[in-house]
């Protein structure tokens, strides 16, 4: 008999009731054909969509609304793809409101579903999900570049973008490897997504200039370790590098450099990157640092803060960062098999609850 699930609580900082409050306001926001929004009546876009979906199935172990709002949602992505592949990069009230079409936001389906497996040990439904992830990492590879890059979208006429992004590539790098682990699991070996990621990491590591500069962003800092193409000694020696430079001891991590705001969304991936790292103390400490942001009457988090306005900005609180704190600590403590995605040691222990 399979024991119960273990509940999910960070100690001395976040209990297992805020959590589940936390992810009330997911569940809450979803709309009525399973998307996701930033906010109760705000735009979609399918990566922070799926970031929401993955906080709802780790909550969804004790909560089992939570586990159905995590399946509409993956549901959602079936009905919303592309015919040419991939998704729009904003929706609204279920319409598309662009033509572009982001390769983030295809590939991650991929981590979203092998997570939403590792944590269910829903076989089932991860084979009915399996065109989605296919789908979605074969629209990504359309857009290599001749070094093995990937270039960050296709545009509105069709073409592909004229430059590669590094936090695209790292997040890009991390769902190739959890789609290639999730069609291993399912029968479908996939060789070719794991040299495809394997090239990028090679990229990541020894030629960083081939990307776009973006290094006024701290994604761009630590997405490298996040998706698993850094590790090491070499994660280490990154992280030290910029540290002073992103890291307001007391308020969380800057979003940009030379802006005086952080973000909790940011705060929690680093994180997991540290997680990764097992720099849990750090990790902790960073995440205590900003639950400032947190909304005491609802479990809420607003997306940022400007110090040195001293004021909550921007005026809204996005689902994306709730679910990035509850993504965190699940990295953190290790609770559900789900962290392995994020702890990158997927391969070191068998699927299942």
């Amino acid at each position: 008999m399979a024991s119960a699930p273990e509940a999910l609580y960070l100690p001395g900082v976040l209990s297992t009731e805020q959590l589940h409050l936390s992810a009330h306001y997911l569940a809450r926001s979803q709309e009525a054909d399973g998307v996701i929004p930033w906010f109760p009546g705000g735009h979609a876009d399918v990566w922070d969509h799926v970031e929401c979906a993955m906080a709802l199935t780790v909550t969804g172990r004790l909560v089992p609304e939570h586990a159905e709002a995590a399946r509409r949602a993956y549901l959602w992505l079936d009905g919303s793809r592309h015919p040419d592949g991939g998704w729009y990069a904003k929706y609204r009230q279920g319409r598309a409101v662009t033509e572009l079409r982001e390769a983030n936001h295809a590939a991650y389906p991929a981590v979203g579903l092998f997570h939403h497996l590792l944590v269910t040990g829903d076989t089932a439904f991860a084979e009915r999900m399996w065109p989605v992830v296919e789908s979605g990492l074969e629209f990504v590879l359309a857009l290599r570049g001749e070094q093995g890059e990937i270039l960050w979208a296709r545009s509105e006429d069709g073409s592909p973008g004229d430059h590669a992004l590094l936090t695209v590539c790292a997040s890009v790098h991390h769902a190739l490897h959890c789609g290639a682990a999730l069609g291993a699991r399912l029968g479908r070996e996939r060789p070719e997504w794991s040299a495809a990621a394997d090239r990028l990491a090679e990229l990541i590591k020894n030629d960083e200039g081939l990307f776009s500069d973006r290094s006024r962003f701290s994604m761009d800092w630590f997405y490298p370790i996040l998706g698993g193409a850094v590790r090491d000694e070499a994660a280490k020696a990154r992280i030290a590098e910029r540290w002073d430079t992103f890291v307001m001891p007391g308020l969380g991590v800057r979003c940009v450099s030379d802006q005086p705001w952080v973000t909790a969304a940011e705060s929690s991936e680093l994180v997991m990157a540290l997680a990764a790292m097992g720099e849990t103390e750090t990790g902790v400490r960073i995440l205590r640092d900003v639950q400032h942001l947190r909304d005491a009457d609802d479990g809420v988090y607003w997306t940022g803060y400007q110090f040195a306005e001293q004021v909550r900005w921007p005026v809204e609180r996005s689902t994306w960062t709730s679910a990035a704190v509850i993504l965190a600590v699940d990295a953190l403590t290790g609770t559900t098999p789900g962290s392995r995605v994020f702890l990158h040691t997927w391969e070191q222990e068998p699927v299942g609850v």
